[in-house]
């Protein structure tokens, strides 16, 4: 071998036809047990504030909050429902009726099909609830379905039911990054997760047989867990669970 002529080197597999994803543009997702509706100060910012009021650990790994009135968290909403680094939803529990959430896509990267989920805020009245995970497979639908290759999942490394959280949801771990933010002025590694998008028709087969009616028993108790039926997508699993 010579610098002139170097021996065949891989560089990766052809991308064929690829062209930039389209951004969010504001739609409303809907299935069977959720509505996610584009956040707006004006509709949702009450609503979400009486979720979230007298639940101050609701913030602890979040960048912004906790918020001592409703005025304060209607004036965040304001702020970044028009940010476009961020496409936020409000997240409708349409068995209840009640607002009790919110996420956001942020680091949306069309040209190269990557985004990201975060900003994933749900008030006690939400968690743990079929309206929950189904506002998850929503947005992650939307992203796949619309082109995406990789959705992505990033948290602060000591938050362990958000870790738990992306691996019942089928986030594969793909580590930490160390000292990777300084967040109200404490340091934060951040693990990352992600699924690419030849593992979203096995995953969006698990979240339908999950979400299925027939899979609740009377008393609401599951029948299938979303972690087994998602379990044999992943292509890791985080250590730390």
């Amino acid at each position: 071998m010579t610098q002139d002529d170097p021996s065949p080197r891989p560089v990766g597999a052809p991308v064929v036809d690829w062209s930039p994803r389209p951004l969010p543009g504001g739609e409303v997702l809907e299935g069977r047990y959720a509505r996610l509706e584009p956040l707006s100060a004006e509709a949702h910012a009450a609503f979400l504030f009486a979720a979230f009021d007298g639940h101050d650990w609701l913030w602890d790994y979040m960048p912004n909050g906790p918020y001592s009135s409703a005025a304060q968290y209607h004036r965040w909403v304001r702020d970044v429902e028009d940010d476009p680094a961020f496409a936020f939803y409000a997240i409708l529990d349409l068995e209840t009726g009640h607002y009790g959430g919110v996420a956001s896509f942020l680091r949306m990267d069309p040209a190269n099909g990557v985004i990201e989920v975060g900003n994933i805020n749900f008030a006690p009245v939400l968690q743990r609830t079929r309206a929950a995970t189904e506002a998850m497979a929503l947005m992650m639908g939307w992203a796949f379905e619309n082109g995406y290759r990789r959705y992505e999942w990033k948290c602060n490394a000591l938050n362990r039911p958000s870790r738990q959280a992306a691996q019942r949801l089928g986030f594969s771990f793909e580590g930490v990054f160390r000292q990777h933010m300084v967040v109200k002025g404490l340091n934060r590694d951040t693990a990352w997760f992600g699924i690419v998008d030849a593992e979203w028709p096995a995953l969006r087969e698990a979240y339908g047989v999950w979400l299925d009616p027939s899979n609740f028993n009377a008393d609401g108790s599951q029948q299938e867990r979303l972690s087994d039926l998602t379990r044999l997508v992943r292509a890791s699993s985080d250590p730390t669970l």
